[in-house]
């Protein structure tokens, strides 16, 4: 089973009422940043569906000045709804990643530019670990929130230590590619 974006809202949800713009932050910076994607123009059609279906309610909240933002609610269907995803078997794991298609043919890339790709990207692995593990203990989480970001930290170490052993392979292989080119 692949978990579409009506799912995901329903998990959003399940922890309390939000707004879409919390939903959509909780994609964006929350626990579920590190594996699942979601963006306004994908997650208001899915609250549209998840409101017809009787899933969620929509509670118009007033803001202190501000404009009114709309708040949604799980409703006992939704709870059942999201009980029901979560219980059928996940779909394979599949990693989207341009990093991976970039390395994939870096045997092309001149070999110094190669290089600075994999040196950036260890860099970003090794910031995401230190913010990850400074959050650690800061926020509440659930104990799947804390299981699934433990297992964030340990895929991000084990990438960031891949990276950094192995480099100089595919490095060396852009440098004799680059010398039977020339």
């Amino acid at each position: 089973m692949m978990i579409d974006v009506k799912t995901l809202c329903l998990g959003v949800l399940s922890r309390g009422d939000a707004s879409g713009y919390e939903i959509r932050k909780e994609f964006e910076e929350g626990p579920l940043s590190h594996f699942s994607d979601a963006g306004f123009g994908s997650i208001y059609p899915a609250l549209r569906r998840l409101t017809e279906d009787g899933h969620i309610v929509m509670l118009p909240h007033s803001g202190d000045g501000r404009p009114d933002k709309k708040l949604y609610r799980i409703t006992p269907a939704g709870r059942h709804a999201l009980y029901q995803a979560l219980t059928r078997a996940p779909a394979p794991d599949k990693l989207r990643s341009d990093l991976m298609f970039i390395l994939t043919f870096g045997h092309l890339l001149p070999p110094r530019h190669l290089d600075r790709i994999i040196s950036d990207r260890i860099s970003d692995y090794r910031r995401l670990i230190a913010t990850m593990e400074a959050q650690e203990n800061q926020v509440a989480r659930t104990p799947g929130e804390s299981f699934v970001e433990g297992m964030g930290l340990a895929i991000y170490r084990a990438v960031a230590s891949y990276l950094e052993d192995h480099r100089h392979e595919l490095v060396a292989a852009a440098l004799m590619e680059n010398q039977v080119a020339e």
